[in-house]
């Protein structure tokens, strides 16, 4: 995707990342390259990189080569076969060494905390059955730190992979050279440390037991990973696989890849729409409710636009393809989505700097505990195990998985309900906004002009004043004659004269009716009384459009046409207040009109006459009296305003220009899904804080507590391991957001 005549985006799919620091060393690196800007997301496992046309897709793949990893251009079309939940390699691989060295692992720590199990030559079997964990088992710290040391560089696989191997490695010493490697040795198995010479203890349990820990941690973040992920795979996979298409006048069923835009394709009952389109013919309800969230179906019949990955409940529709492949509405959405989950909040960019330089400062810590407690006299097995157990508690994996967690989960639940967050700055936005400014038509209102009322005049039938005016207004192409008419069925009309901007005459049953202004009834001869004149009036003080029927020489009724507030608006307003927001109605309708519409939904602050360019002046100008403002609109005029807010909300069913624009979109035209939209942006940024806060405060906590000796190294893994575990839970709470 190009973004301008100089630069590109282009997104790699990341093989080989063990961690929060593998990812900002690739990041480092790519960045490094004249021009390049990289952004690399350690649970999503991509980069997204903005490059200029001198550096190419080839030079960063050979980049990230260098540096140990490896990447490569995303698959963009599944491949032949493939169905159902794509396999992930790692996480077999993971779980098949998990397995095997859980096994493997259990009676060397039974055998090492349960004296009586501790049988003549215990030691040596114990050496036997650690042997393989430690070597096989983590061998992906292994090779991680290998690559790490080839490059002078240090990630937590460092700290896991010298941890494991000083324990182990000690506990050869001391069977070969110290009273450890005895038949008939034994010794109890303690959570704290004391001061000996080191060589009548192993700890084999505390190498094979942290490889095993580790290993659960791993596998449980990387399969929660996949979890939170769900939403998006989900939403990929809602479009049809195959389409029929009609060419020539007969029915070909073909793979949706080859349906071209313009395009004929036949949609039948309970099929999905393969693209979106415009139904040429055929009337029925769609479902769009696993694209946008509506639960009700939604009519459609010809000229009715429809979305791709809807379904079709009832009737045959014959559509034309308007968009296919990248640029659908589905396609878009899943696109917001993953881009979203890819950025970094500031809080997390802090982490990701702290953990750049944590690790170093962990193995000087490690050496220094170690030479700590062997100047005290403790001995060498008691400040060795003080040392690893330094190494393996500081891993900081919890700070990687934090914030990418809860991004994944909290805006794949969003796209879940019709709610698209553009990016992670998006969240803190939503927690400094204090205004929302309204726009009120398409937005607040329907954008659609509707008859809201009928006021006879002494005397006559209210449903004849309506009968009779719609039958006539039914040969107008005016919107407000559109709106007078209704659905119809119509009286058939005769005669009929579109008096231009005045209004329509014709004969119906007989009579000749006139409609339209008051001042069109006078010219025409008829009689209008003061009570229909004051019913005007009053229409137009109530902000509606007031069209006066008549025939038989005198004015019949009033018809109130007005532009009408949408399903929900009150409630998303007085929701808005709830969260602590001051809402604003903007538009460029006249005072009267705009106040009609904010007494409707509870709205007090209203900005009326505004022209489409002076929006973006009424954003900075609250802007300038120290408010933060958000901005919801649907329409083109409403794109620049949407830009300038600092958080700018688009209606999906408006104009691309304003969803171009926008922070967040909301894919139906629901403005309750505002409020829902800046809970959940205010709760995923309250889950990422949280998960941050944990990982700090755990590493602060626990590192004291092994330096001191009070924590074996075994249990110093188990709390690593679980840290991970407890911010990836932490951020799959955000999967029942309701």
């Amino acid at each position: 995707m190009t973004t301008d005549a100089r630069l590109q985006e282009v997104e790699l799919d990341i093989t080989g990342m063990t961690c929060a620091s593998c990812a900002n060393r690739i990041e480092r690196k790519l960045n490094k390259l004249d021009g390049v800007t990289a952004s690399v997301n350690y649970a999503t496992e991509r980069a997204w990189v903005s490059h200029p046309a001198s550096v190419s897709a080839d030079d960063l793949v050979a980049t990230v080569a260098a540096a140990g990893y490896a990447a490569a251009l995303p698959r963009t079309e599944p491949a032949a076969g493939d169905g159902g939940e794509e396999r992930d390699p790692e996480l077999d691989s993971l779980r098949q060494r998990l397995l095997i060295s859980a096994l493997l692992t259990v009676p060397v720590v039974l055998m090492a905390m349960i004296p009586a199990l501790q049988i003549d030559g215990w030691q040596w079997l114990s050496l036997t059955l650690a042997a393989p964990v430690v070597v096989w088992g983590a061998w992906p710290f292994h090779r991680a730190a290998l690559v790490n040391l080839r490059h002078g560089t240090t990630t937590m696989d460092t700290l896991v992979s010298i941890g494991v191997l000083a324990a182990f490695g000690w506990s050869l010493v001391a069977l070969q050279h110290g009273s450890a490697g005895m038949i008939g040795m034994t010794h109890p198995f303690r959570f704290t440390l004391e001061r000996t010479d080191g060589l009548d203890n192993i700890y084999f349990e505390a190498a094979a037991g942290v490889t095993t820990f580790l290993l659960a941690g791993r596998w449980f973040e990387r399969r929660s990973r996949r979890q939170a992920g769900a939403a998006l795979r989900a939403l990929m996979e809602l479009g049809a696989k195959d389409v029929t298409v009609l060419r020539g006048g007969v029915e070909t069923r073909v793979p949706v890849a080859e349906l071209r835009a313009g395009e004929l394709f036949v949609v039948r009952p309970g099929e999905k729409v393969a693209t979106d389109g415009v139904v040429e013919s055929g009337t029925s309800a769609v479902d769009a409710s696993l694209l946008t969230g509506e639960s009700l179906p939604v009519d459609v019949g010809p000229g009715v636009s429809v979305a791709g990955a809807t379904v079709n409940t009832y009737g045959r529709l014959v559509v034309r393809a308007s968009r296919v492949g990248s640029d659908t509405q589905l396609a878009r959405m899943a696109r917001m989505v993953e881009e979203a989950q890819h950025g970094k909040t500031q809080a997390q960019r802090l982490a990701d700097r702290i953990s750049g330089v944590f690790v170093p400062a962990v193995i000087a810590l490690s050496v220094a505990t170690l030479g700590f407690w062997l100047g005290t006299g403790a001995g060498a097995a008691t400040a060795l195990a003080a040392a690893v157990a330094v190494l393996i508690v500081a891993c900081p994996c919890a700070l990687g998985l934090a914030t990418p967690t809860a991004l994944m989960v909290g805006t794949g639940r969003g796209a879940q309900l019709g709610i698209l967050v553009r990016g992670p700055e998006v969240l803190e936005a939503t927690r400094r906004i204090d205004t929302v400014v309204l726009d009120k038509t398409g937005t607040v209102t329907t954008g659609e002009l509707a008859l809201v009322d009928v006021v006879p005049a002494a005397g006559e039938d209210a449903a004849d004043v309506r009968r009779l005016a719609g039958a006539v207004e039914a040969a107008s192409e005016h919107p407000i004659g559109r709106a007078v008419a209704g659905p119809g069925p119509h009286d058939a009309v005769s005669g009929f004269r579109n008096l231009e901007g005045r209004g329509v005459r014709g004969h119906v049953e007989g009579r000749e009716v006139v409609v339209g202004r008051p001042e069109l009834l006078v010219d025409e001869g008829l009689l209008v009384p003061v009570e229909i004149t004051t019913a005007v009036a009053r229409a137009h003080g109530a902000g509606r459009t007031a069209v006066v029927v008549g025939w038989d020489g005198r004015a019949r009724g009033v018809l109130e046409v007005a532009d009408t507030v949408k399903d929900g608006a009150a409630e998303a307003v007085r929701r808005l207040r709830e969260l602590g927001l001051a809402p604003v109605l903007l538009t460029g309708d006249h005072e009267s009109v705009a106040r009609a519409v904010a007494d409707q939904v509870g709205m007090d602050e209203v900005v009326a006459g505004v022209l489409p360019e002076g929006k973006v002046e009424i954003v900075r100008d609250l802007q300038a009296r120290g408010r933060v403002v958000a901005m919801v609109g649907d329409g083109v005029n409403d794109a620049p305003a949407l830009a300038a807010a600092d958080l700018g909300i688009a209606m999906g069913t408006g104009a691309d220009a304003a969803i171009a624009a926008s922070d967040l979109t909301l894919v139906r035209g629901d403005l309750r899904l505002a409020a829902d939209a800046v809970r959940l942006s205010r709760r995923t940024l309250g889950t990422i804080r949280g998960n941050l806060f944990w990982a700090f405060a755990y590493n602060l906590a626990a590192l004291p507590l092994a330096a001191a000796g009070l924590l074996t190294p075994m249990l110093a893994g188990a709390a690593m391991a679980l840290s991970s575990v407890f911010v990836v839970a932490n951020s799959l709470r955000l999967r029942s957001f309701r």
